[in-house]
This record gives C-alpha cells, sequence and structure tokens, in this order.
C-alpha cells in the first residue's frame, strides 16, 4: 500500500480509483440499522461499553484549571455513588490545559487527549501545526487528534495533506494519532471515503469525524462509510485501525444504535474503547440517566447527573 503515496499523481489515482459511494444506499442503510431493537440486558451491556468509549471534552475559550479537573473527576468516576460504572475513555483539552489534566487523572486509566495542528480550522504553517504537537506530547498528551488542512484537500492538494499527517504522526512520538475529516465540510461521502483512506494511508491511528465546531457533525451515513474504509484498509493491510464519531451525538439510542452499526459493519472485534470513541460533552450524561433507569425502574431528576 505504500507505494500509493510515492507522488501526487499517483495517491489521486489511487484515492479517484476507490468505489463510488451510493449515497442512496448508505442513507438506506444507515436507516435500517438504526432500526435494530436491542433486549435489556443488551442494552446494559451497550450503555456500559458506550460510557467507557466516551472522550470526555472540553474545548471553549473559556476553560479554565478548575473545570477541566472537575471534568476529569467524572471522567474516572462517571457515577461517584456506583462505582460499578466504567471510566470514561479519555479527556479532551486544549494543549495548554493537557499537563492539568493529565495530574487530575494520574494512576488511573483514563487518557489525556489534546487537540492540536491550529483546531479548528487546520490553518496554519506546518512549522506552527507540529510545534503545537509537540508541546501537547511534552506536557503528557497520550492522543493528539489533529485536523486536517480542508481547503487543501479539497482543491485535491492531496499529498500535501498525506505529507502533513504523516509529520504530525512523527512528532506524536509514542501517542496516538487521531486524525479529524470535518466531514460536514468535505461535501460528498465520496471525499469522505477518500479522505478516510488518506488519513489511513498516512499512518492515522483513528479517523475521526469532526471537530463539533460545526452545524453538521457526526452523521450515521458519514459514520457508515468511515467504519467501510477501516474494514476495507484490514482487509488489505490487515492493520486494524480505529474510528471516532464527534460532534451532535447527544443521546444514549445514538450511541447504541452507531454500536449496532458497529458490530454489523466492521464486527465486534471494534466493540473496544481502544477501536471506537465517542467525542462528546452532553452524552455521558444521557448515558448514566438511562443506566439509572435501567435498574431502577424510574427516571431520576436533572440534577442526577453533573451539569457539564
Amino acid at each position: 500500500m505504500n507505494d500509493v503515496s510515492r507522488d501526487d499523481a499517483t495517491l489521486r489515482r489511487f484515492l479517484h480509483g476507490l468505489p463510488g459511494v451510493d449515497q442512496v444506499g448508505a442513507e438506506a442503510r444507515a436507516a435500517g440499522l438504526a432500526t435494530r431493537s436491542i433486549k435489556t440486558t443488551a442494552k446494559a451491556w451497550a450503555i456500559d461499553t458506550a460510557i467507557s468509549m466516551v472522550d470526555l471534552t472540553t474545548l471553549e475559550g473559556a476553560d479554565t484549571p478548575g473545570k477541566v479537573r472537575s471534568m476529569c473527576a467524572k471522567a474516572v468516576h462517571p457515577d461517584p455513588s456506583d462505582p460499578s460504572v466504567p471510566s470514561a475513555a479519555a479527556v479532551c483539552v486544549y494543549p495548554d490545559l493537557v499537563a492539568t489534566a493529565v495530574d487530575a487523572v494520574a494512576g488511573t486509566p483514563v487518557e489525556v487527549a489534546s487537540v492540536a495542528t491550529a483546531f479548528p480550522s487546520g490553518r496554519a504553517a506546518l512549522s506552527t501545526k507540529l510545534q503545537d504537537v509537540r508541546d501537547a506530547v511534552h506536557a503528557g498528551a497520550t492522543e493528539i487528534d489533529m485536523v486536517i488542512d480542508r481547503g487543501a484537500f479539497l482543491a485535491g492538494r492531496y499529498l500535501q495533506v498525506y505529507d502533513e499527517i504523516v509529520a504530525t504522526k512523527a512528532a506524536c512520538g509514542d501517542a496516538h494519532l487521531k486524525v479529524i475529516l470535518e466531514t460536514g465540510e468535505l461535501a460528498t461521502l465520496d471525499n469522505v471515503r477518500r479522505a478516510s483512506w488518506l488519513a489511513l494511508l498516512a499512518g492515522g491511528d483513528f479517523i475521526k469525524t469532526s471537530t463539533g465546531k460545526l452545524t453538521v457533525s457526526a452523521t450515521p451515513p458519514v459514520a457508515l462509510v468511515m467504519l467501510e474504509a477501516v474494514r476495507d484498509f484490514r482487509d488489505r493491510t490487515g492493520e486494524l485501525r480505529g474510528v471516532k464519531l464527534a460532534g451532535g451525538i447527544r443521546a444514549s439510542k445514538e450511541a447504541v444504535r452507531y454500536l449496532v452499526m458497529v458490530n454489523e459493519v466492521v464486527g465486534d472485534e471494534w466493540l473496544t474503547p481502544r477501536l471506537f470513541r465517542f467525542g462528546a460533552s452532553s452524552l455521558l450524561n444521557d448515558l448514566l440517566l438511562q443506566r439509572h433507569k435501567l435498574s431502577t425502574g424510574a427516571y431520576d431528576g436533572a440534577d442526577y447527573v453533573t451539569v457539564d
């Protein structure tokens, strides 16, 4: 597979040679998977699995160390009254707050992720982007969520995007790299497929839908296409890569539907935080409410969970 990136023409030929996406068919299949019913025992498992896959996120200009510490405490113990609730997969913060997060989750299984590479626009010099990554890793981030230059991708400068991902991966060192495609700006599912493959070929450990800063973020058809990409990449290379859905996923029922899709499209091997994540700030609250409802038979008031 490495020879497809040896020059821009070869890379372009490969990406445009991928099978086209049947948009109507993708939408129909995604809608069909959303109708699958799940029994109570399976639902309880799915909710706990979804909790364990959450990257609990705060990416606001007004973020403070206190807010990050509070979020980290929630990620480690989502429901302090119930120790059987699993921890979240990670917390995700801006690079300048990584050290605060690292200190707050020390000694726990919660990873620290940081957005980088001029998040959310991706519009900066490569040297600036790479320094952003190095700063986050130096502060202790174990995962980096980078954004691709969508302008370069949409202009067809695929090798530029590829080279930036490769350089970012190198700057990550031992940290895992999640490549944000910002699918809401890619316009077509064909572009989502091409961007997914481009990120995988360049060494991304995960492909991620969105920054969460656009109105249109993760959608079922987009998730379907990205899952098909990691499945087909596995079939060609034998390598397992992850998918992260971010932006607009707030309800437990949505998360469970996506887990059904994961199981159907790529298989239960991906039903682990190592290969599938939800990037969210409010999803965890609904998962906790639904979990408590399953165990007690009654809905709790809004004050059962903390306000994010």
